[in-house]
């Protein structure tokens, strides 16, 4: 029985003694994690020199889009992470989508002032057409009635020939060729003629 405890507890200083090791690995371990994690800051916090950035400029006017081995090759080339090679190409190509939709805006509302301007043009032609074909017609009406008043001009004057012509006639002696009746006729004649003219 005295065995078997010696057994247990030296058993049970072995796994104390495990434990108390595989937590000093673990710390180790933590330790050389957390030097590495430095010195990852230190690489994503570098700042990129004009170089550099004229070079991912340059690269990104040829590509926009970065597969992983392109990336991984100007990383390289720049001593740079593949991280930071990465994110520098979305901000860049946040930022160049960003000017594309200012760009389409300013050409948009371009267009749609250009629009605007014309569509005024033709109101403003559409108004002078309106008034044009107002004072055309309206013109048109004065001709048609300078004519009317020529025309009953000229049948005033027809009459006033007509009534003179009889009045003179009938101031003649009764031996006259004309006779009584052939005067009566054509003064119905002339009145006929005065009583068109007054409708007209």
């Amino acid at each position: 029985m005295g065995m078997s405890g010696d057994k247990l507890h030296s058993g049970t200083l072995d796994q104390i003694q495990d434990l108390r090791l595989s937590r000093s690995e673990a710390k180790v371990k933590r330790r050389r994690k957390k030097a590495r994690g430095d010195v990852d800051m230190e690489v994503k916090k570098r700042r990129l020199t004009d170089e550099q950035v004229k070079f991912l400029e340059l690269n990104f006017g040829e590509e926009k889009k970065l597969e992983s081995g392109r990336k991984i090759h100007l990383a390289s080339e720049l001593s740079l992470d593949p991280k930071q090679v990465s994110v520098w190409f979305q901000n860049r190509r946040a930022q160049w989508k960003n000017k594309q939709m200012e760009e389409d805006y300013m050409n948009l509302k371009s267009m749609h002032d250009s629009v605007v301007v014309e569509k005024c043009h033709l109101k403003n032609e559409e108004i002078n057409y309106t008034q044009f074909s107002t004072l055309n017609r309206t013109r048109q009406l004065l001709v048609a009635r300078q004519h009317h008043v020529l025309e009953l001009k000229k049948r005033l004057e027809e009459a006033e020939v007509l009534i003179k012509r009889i009045s003179g006639g009938m101031g003649s002696s009764p031996s006259s060729s004309f006779s009584n009746n052939g005067v009566e006729g054509e003064a119905d004649q002339l009145m006929y003629r005065v009583n068109i003219v007054i409708m007209v």
